[in-house]
């Protein structure tokens, strides 16, 4: 059995507890947070947990083999570099920390402690994103030409990052799991409606080499929740709903022929095709009961992990060049 520490048990930290708990191959032997009302929630569903507001405690414990990092972002690297050099494996909730820099850093402690250093990325573990690597992998849906996403609701406002950090992230690691090709170039526009708070509201367009856009639409100050990807390809079209029950993913038999005009060399003619649409079975597991299960087959085997630290480093990079895109005004940042 491994044995894991879970550390904050806010938002997240329940979900990553449950998760491991239910884990046939793992134990959770502790969990951290600073608030004992939220440690008392702990001990209520799980009794033969124990509980700490100490974090030198938890990872002083011998018997733990890993650690879940669930905080707020700004102390991601603080406490996934201390678990590092205590000798655990670690998983960090997305992003990996709060600049480039700080990721190089893990990523250095972590392979000089020949420990798995994850980031909790799960989208990458839907059966509905997977299935869409599968059809573009397969060659289904052709070229590639665009991805554009829409990722809004009302809330949860956040103080300490802005929305390209709590929301694009998503589909940033989507982008990352997907494609080979990697975004060169990164423009963003932002703007915040609530004085002091970060952005709440941000469009972020991502040039590749390759005949490809994506484009990405985040907000806090909607008035209902949309989480909706289109994704264009030269042979079929794809319509990703995350808030869908039984349909998530929809594949159209959709696009344009083109031809050359006998008329004249400079005049192209443009077709339309539209075939049938078809939604494909997906599997109903837990994402995060999938991205634990990677996170365990990881430490046992000592496997990179699907979403590792080095994609994580690229998806704070994005963030960070976005960021600063917002600030001058939607200057194209350079990757």
């Amino acid at each position: 059995m491994i044995k894991v520490g879970v550390i904050g048990y806010g938002y997240w930290g329940p979900n990553l507890v449950r998760n491991f708990h239910e884990h046939p191959e793992t134990a959770v032997a502790m969990v951290c947070d600073l608030d004992d009302a939220l440690l008392s929630k702990v001990r209520m569903r799980y009794p033969t947990i124990e509980t700490t507001q100490s974090l030198d405690a938890l990872l002083a414990d011998p018997e733990l083999d890993a650690v879940a990092v669930a905080t707020p972002i700004t102390t991601h690297f603080d406490i996934a570099l201390q678990a590092i050099n205590a000798g655990k494996h670690v998983l960090v909730e997305k992003p990996l920390a709060h600049d480039v820099a700080c990721c190089d850093q893990l990523i250095s402690a972590a392979a000089a402690r020949d420990v798995v250093l994850m980031v909790d990325h799960t989208f990458p573990f839907t059966p509905a994103v997977q299935r869409i690597k599968q059809l573009i992998d397969d060659g289904e849906i052709g070229d590639v030409l665009y991805y554009d996403s829409v990722r809004v609701n009302l809330g949860l406002f956040q103080h300490d990052v802005n929305v390209i950090w709590d929301l694009a992230v998503h589909d940033l690691s989507i982008l990352e799991y997907l494609l080979d090709d990697k975004p060169t170039m990164v423009s963003a526009t932002g703007i915040s409606h609530v004085e002091g708070h970060p952005e709440n509201q941000a469009y972020l367009t991502l040039q590749y080499d390759a005949r490809l856009i994506a484009h990405i639409h985040v907000n806090w100050l909607a008035p209902l929740k949309v989480r909706q990807t289109l994704i264009g390809g030269t042979e079929k079209m794809i319509v990703y709903d995350d808030t869908e029950i039984t349909e998530k993913l929809k594949v159209y038999d959709k696009g344009i022929t083109t031809d050359q005009s006998p008329e004249s060399v400079y005049q192209m003619r443009v077709g339309y095709r539209a075939g049938d649409m078809w939604a494909p079975h997906l599997d109903h597991g837990e994402a995060l009961r999938n991205l634990v299960t990677e996170f365990v087959a990881c430490v046992q085997t000592g496997k990179t992990p699907l979403t590792h630290a080095e994609s994580g480093r690229r998806i704070v990079r994005v963030m960070e060049a976005a960021s600063e895109s917002v600030k001058e005004n939607g200057r194209p940042v350079t990757l």
